[in-house]
């Protein structure tokens, strides 16, 4: 019995010392994600505004005369 204690111990040990890693990688992906989301955010602003500015320096240039 008293082995029987020591093992289950043993285990919710383990299960808790695994809860921790896995809120912790939780923590750190949440925040990676953050950061990537962020990222997206500014190359999707840069895109649109060169794209823009493609679209501007298009319309000024003249029409080929047929």
């Amino acid at each position: 019995m008293e082995a029987e204690l020591k093992a289950l111990e043993d285990r919710v040990s383990q299960l808790v010392q695994l809860c921790q890693r896995l809120r912790a990688e939780n923590l750190q992906l949440r925040q990676d994600m953050a950061t990537v989301q962020n990222d997206n955010h500014q190359l999707v602003e840069k895109i649109d505004s060169a794209k823009n500015r493609l679209e501007n320096l298009l319309e000024q240039i003249p029409e080929e005369a047929e």
